[in-house]
């Protein structure tokens, strides 16, 4: 029961860390602003509009919660599905959201993301 808890556990927090990187990719992007950084007689200012900054705060914690993934994980097991998940869910929600279209060699190379995840799942005897 308890591998089960701690396998419902990491999913959790697989799903969150997606969540929020696909968040804070799309907010940044819909933000338009990518921000701006002065330093007059020492003090430090970072110029951003509510939507841009609500994705650099997304992103920033979803790299917080990465670090705590890549630490529960084997890192060559882990970074590549992450990527790829949030590779083919950000391709889809450009398409959606942002009306980016998808070339033929876009759904290719997601499918072949997808069939990398799925191979590297399979469990070996």
């Amino acid at each position: 029961m308890d591998t089960r808890r701690s396998n419902i556990m990491k999913i959790i927090l697989i799903t969150i860390y997606t969540v929020l990187t696909i968040s804070g990719l799309v907010l940044m992007k819909k933000g338009g602003n990518p921000g701006t950084v002065s330093v007059q007689n020492g003090d430090i200012t970072l110029g951003m509009n509510l939507i841009s900054l609500a994705g650099f705060i997304c992103y920033i914690c979803s790299f917080l919660l990465f670090t705590r993934i890549v630490v529960m994980f084997d890192l060559s097991y882990i970074m590549p599905i992450c990527t790829g998940i949030v590779q083919v869910i950000t391709l889809i929600a450009s398409y959606f959201i942002f009306k980016e279209q998808i070339s033929k060699q876009g759904i290719i190379g997601a499918a072949l993301v997808i069939i990398g995840i799925v191979v590297m799942n399979f469990k070996t005897k």
